[in-house]
């Protein structure tokens, strides 16, 4: 059996605030240990539940985050951020389970840190189905038939996923006060929150279904300014839709989409003064 596990850091136990998922502040390099602790939960369990091959993504900004040093040897990891698929690179039909760990609520939702990808969109749809990162995540999980059978993060988080993924297991390590403020488990019952999960994950994993994504799928991006979408809409197949910040992209398949809207993104980050 072999489990992939994409590991973001604003849904990890205890951190609150920017100041602990921005490598520049003060409590960064905290954060970077507690990351790496619940992804070596999320190993043990797995391992411990019949998994033969556990792969880890970092998948938060520079994807450099997890101390590798200090993670569970018996897990593989990819680190870097230029990477074709970024949070769910080499994610393929291989995998048994999909789990995603430290995930936050998509843009514009009450959650911790909640965003899509940057601070600049304001929301994603793939057709008329309103995502963030986890659910374009998820359709890309989805192509290749593998379930996303775990989420761990803050509550919002579990809940998008909940109603994104029925059947899906889910582990709230935090409970969302504001966009900057919750209340936290201690690290030592986050751990085994998620270890019970995971092993609950892993044991029905096969009634839990793939979030199949649409074929031909049309890819929309509500920018929070007009000059981010006009730098976004500078991709070739991209267009404005009239009167709005939204950019539109007609898509072969869900990687087409996954992969235009991380240049979409990148491009929109070029407008300097918002």
């Amino acid at each position: 059996m072999k489990i992939y596990v994409s590991v973001d850091m604003e849904g990890i136990t205890g951190l609150p605030d920017y100041t602990f998922v921005d490598s520049s502040r003060h409590n960064y390099e905290r954060a970077r240990r507690i990351m790496t602790e619940e992804a070596n939960a999320i190993v043990r369990a797995a391992i411990g539940h019949g998994a033969k091959e556990v792969l880890i993504n970092d998948s938060h900004s520079k994807m450099n985050n997890l101390l590798v040093e200090e993670l569970h040897p018996a897990a593989d990891l990819i680190t870097g951020d230029l990477k074709a698929f970024s949070m769910v690179q080499a994610l393929d039909d291989s995998f048994n389970g999909a789990i995603f760990a430290g995930y936050h609520a998509r843009a514009g939702q009450f959650g911790v840190m909640s965003h899509s990808m940057t601070f600049g969109v304001r929301t994603m749809y793939i057709n008329d189905v309103e995502i963030g990162e986890l659910g374009f995540n998820a359709y890309v999980a989805g192509y290749y038939g593998v379930p996303v059978i775990m989420v761990a993060g803050d509550d919002c988080a579990c809940k998008e996923a909940e109603e994104l993924i029925p059947g899906i297991v889910t582990a709230a390590v935090k409970e969302t006060i504001s966009r900057s403020a919750v209340k936290t488990l201690h690290p030592s019952k986050a751990h085994a929150l998620i270890e019970e999960k995971t092993a609950e994950a892993i044991a029905k994993r096969d009634s839990i279904q793939p979030l199949l994504p649409p074929e031909n799928p049309t890819l929309r991006i509500e920018f929070t300014n007009y000059g981010q979408a006009e730098w976004a809409a500078l991709m070739p197949g991209c267009k404005i839709e009239p009167g709005t910040t939204i950019v539109k992209f007609e898509a072969k398949d869900i990687l087409e989409a996954y992969r235009a809207m991380l240049v979409m993104v990148e491009l929109a980050m070029q407008t300097k003064y918002c």
